[in-house]
Formats: C-alpha cells, sequence, structure tokens
C-alpha cells in the first residue's frame, strides 16, 4: 500500500457532504485498503463556518472554495454543492490545478456536462457522478460501463423519491394531492418549496444525464420535455384503477425504432399494475432499462438521502482514488452516435382522456369523427351521464403525440365538449 495519502477537499458540507466526511472517517481503514492509500481529507468548503460540525477538525473549514481548489497538492475533489456557479467554475478550476473531481450536481451535469468532461480530458483527470442521478442506486456506473459492448434502447423511471411518495400517498390512501404533498413536507420528504421535484425539474436533469450516457449522445436539459405532477387528481387515480393501471412521474429516454433518433421527457403516466416500476412505493427510486443483448434490467433503491447518496459518492471517490495511483483515468464522455434528439411530437405512445360533454344523442359520434380526422385510433370508450352532462374517457391505440395535441385541440371547440378534464399518457406496456 502506498503511504502518502491521497488528499481529498469537500465542497458543501450540508446533509449529504456531512455524511461523506463521516463515512471517510469511520471506514478509513477499509477505504485505504479498497483504494490501495490512505484518505485524508484536507479541507472543507461551506458557507456557514461558526455552525458546529461533528467529527470535522475546524481547522480544515474555510469560506474561501475557490483558494481550497487553488491548492495544487490536492488529488480529489468531491463537490456537493449543487447549482451551476460557483460549482462550474470550481470544479473547471479543480482540473486546472491537478485534482480529479466526483460530483452529485445534477442540475451542472445536465446542463454542461460536455463542457465539463472537456474540461477534465483537457487535463488528463476524472469527472465521476454517480451520486447525481437515483442517489445510492448505482446507475451511471452500469450503464457506462457493464452495458457499454450492448445497445440500450429504452430508459425507463422512477427518479424522484419525493415525487413517487405523494403519487404513491394518492394512490394508497386516495388522498388528493395537496394533503399528499403536505404529509411528504411534514416526513421531510419535500422540500419547503418543492417546485423542482413536483413540476418535473429534478427528474429532467436526471433524465438527460441517462439519456446522453445510454445512447451516445449529447442530451441537455434543454432537449428534455418537461411535465409536473401538481394536476394529478384522486379522479385520475381511479380511471388508472379501472384499467388495472397505477400513475407515476416517469422518466423516459428512448431510441426511435429506426434507431435514428432518441427523446427525453418527463410526465405522469399510467402503467399497469404488472409492470415492475407500478409496485415502487414510498421515497424510492427505480430505473427499468432495455436493450439488445441484456434484455430487461431493473436497479431499485432508496434515491436521496444523506448516506444514500453519500454511498454513491464513496464509490467514485474509490474509483477515482485508484485511478489516481495507477496513474490512468475512467471513461469520459461517449457521444459518438450524435443521434438528433427529436421533439416531443414525434413520441409515439397510447393516450387516456378524459372529456366533460353534454348528455345528448351524437356526442360520441363527434368525438370520434374527431379522433378518425387526425388519425388517432380509438381503443376503448367509457361513457357516465346525469342530468344533461356526461364524462366520456377515451383510451386510444398508439399515436404520435403531435397528432393527440390535434386531436385535444379540435375537440375543445366542440360545442359538445364542455371541457377536457385530463390527458394521460400510457406507458410500459
Amino acid at each position: 500500500m502506498r503511504t502518502r495519502p491521497l488528499k481529498v477537499a469537500l465542497l458543501g458540507c450540508g446533509v449529504v457532504g456531512s455524511e461523506v466526511a463521516r463515512i471517510m472517517t469511520t471506514h478509513a481503514d477499509d477505504l485505504a485498503a479498497r483504494i490501495g492509500a490512505p484518505v485524508e481529507l484536507a479541507g472543507v468548503a461551506v458557507r456557514r463556518p461558526d455552525k458546529v460540525r461533528e467529527g470535522i477538525d475546524p481547522a480544515l473549514v474555510t469560506t474561501d472554495a475557490t483558494a481550497l481548489v487553488k491548492r495544487g497538492d490536492l488529488d480529489i475533489v468531491v463537490e456537493v454543492i449543487g447549482g451551476i456557479e460557483p460549482a462550474r467554475t470550481l470544479i473547471t478550476t479543480a482540473f486546472e490545478h491537478g485534482a480529479s473531481v466526483v460530483s452529485a450536481n445534477k442540475a451542472l451535469l445536465a446542463q454542461d456536462g460536455a463542457a465539463l468532461h472537456a474540461a477534465a480530458e483537457e487535463h488528463g483527470k476524472d469527472l465521476y457522478y454517480e451520486a447525481a442521478v437515483a442517489g445510492a442506486i448505482p446507475l451511471i456506473r452500469p450503464l457506462r460501463e457493464s452495458l457499454a459492448g450492448d445497445k440500450v434502447n429504452r430508459v425507463l423511471g422512477i427518479v424522484n423519491g419525493t415525487t413517487n411518495f405523494i403519487l404513491d400517498k394518492m394512490d394508497s390512501t386516495g388522498a388528493g394531492y395537496q394533503e399528499a404533498l403536505d404529509e411528504a413536507t411534514a416526513l421531510g420528504y419535500a422540500e419547503a418549496d418543492p417546485t423542482a421535484d413536483v413540476e418535473g425539474f429534478d427528474a429532467a436533469a436526471k433524465a438527460a444525464i441517462l439519456a446522453g450516457i445510454a445512447f451516445h449522445t449529447r442530451v441537455r436539459l434543454d432537449d428534455v420535455h418537461r411535465e409536473g405532477m401538481t394536476e394529478v387528481t384522486a379522479g385520475d387515480f381511479a380511471s388508472a384503477r379501472e384499467m388495472g393501471c397505477t400513475i407515476k412521474l416517469l422518466a423516459i429516454c428512448e431510441r426511435a425504432e429506426d434507431g435514428a433518433s432518441v427523446t427525453a421527457r418527463v410526465h405522469p403516466a399510467m402503467i399497469p399494475l404488472s409492470h415492475p416500476l407500478a409496485s415502487v412505493r414510498g421515497a424510492y427510486n427505480a430505473v427499468f432499462v432495455e436493450s439488445d443483448a441484456s434484455g430487461q434490467l431493473m436497479f431499485y433503491g432508496p434515491g436521496a438521502g444523506g448516506a444514500p447518496t453519500a454511498s454513491a459518492v464513496l464509490g467514485d471517490l474509490v474509483a477515482v482514488g485508484r485511478n489516481r495511483i495507477s496513474g490512468t483515468t475512467g471513461p469520459g464522455e461517449s457521444a459518438y452516435a450524435a443521434l438528433p434528439v427529436s421533439s416531443m411530437g414525434e413520441v409515439v405512445t397510447r393516450y387516456h382522456i378524459s372529456l366533460d360533454v353534454a348528455d345528448k344523442p351524437g356526442v360520441l359520434a363527434q368525438v370520434a369523427t374527431v379522433f378518425a380526422e387526425h388519425g388517432v385510433s380509438i381503443d376503448t370508450v367509457r361513457q357516465q351521464g346525469k342530468d344533461g352532462e356526461a364524462s366520456l374517457v377515451v383510451v386510444t391505440h398508439r399515436a404520435s403525440d403531435a397528432a393527440l395535441g390535434g386531436t385535444v385541440e379540435a375537440l375543445r371547440k366542440l360545442d359538445t365538449v364542455r371541457g377536457v378534464a385530463s390527458i394521460m399518457r400510457v406507458e410500459g406496456e
């Protein structure tokens, strides 16, 4: 074993960073044995230096993160502060001054992953980020390494624990959205401002990262179609149950059938109860991968939290530490395929549409005509009426999102259609 320690700087010491520091201390001997050299915490950059941080030498704490990454004697910088700046500048500065980087920053990687990979390659350093997607679940490395010899066609997953907790509560208890959100907040699963989770921003960043790795193509956050789940109702769940389905907020990355393009999207969707993702409960995450040779694979586990995320960070720390000792680097960006990212309008799937209509003869025929005129084939129709008003639930065969959008726009113009109550995609069949 090498006696000179690997020097590690920690940027951020919140929920995740404090767990990283704790595990580095409590598992120091095991980490040294696995890496082949001791690991030394050389500095911790924070915003509030006066806060007591159990187990961390106050002499290591600094508010000057830039000076820390410029030291020149660091082997690895662990970035867990999140956000775009100053994280981006600190990471590139770390590369320039000789350190490899382990990050959990999904937002930055989704927006500027290509530039960060280029900077790492320019300086001959590693950029690892297992913790950026799905917490403790090993997902980035299996896609980047274990499945490197296979052709991945689809990645379908629940990648946000907060939204899964809320939707699971709505499904299992009949609670409304706000009631389920309030419970998630009280239990610490949802932030005081849950926008990033419930509007799908968090999942969209993860989808961009997953699509880029799975399809060897640069996919940025702006390429990901995103819809939140705040409009999902108890009525939607009742309809889903009648179809033998439940509702999940899904990140879906897939190749076109001809293999010539890819899409990435995040939105609520109905999935059959027979699908493995339907049984994912509470705040857990799960990702379903479909590929040519290995078939269907599912990765499941806790997708957030200090200790689970720190576990992924430490796994990268071990890998990068081994590379430092051997004088090598791990796999960098793989974007050789350079496939175009198609628009959401080109996505083909099934749909569940709920309409409020007048309860009188001929309405169903009018609605069916609109679907036919836009090339959307109807699978099933269910109608209930009372006191001159009715609800009409239509489930379609597979159609493009553009065709469905045209259909809905035309339906809204019918005098007999009072409103489009909900539109839900049906996935996983």
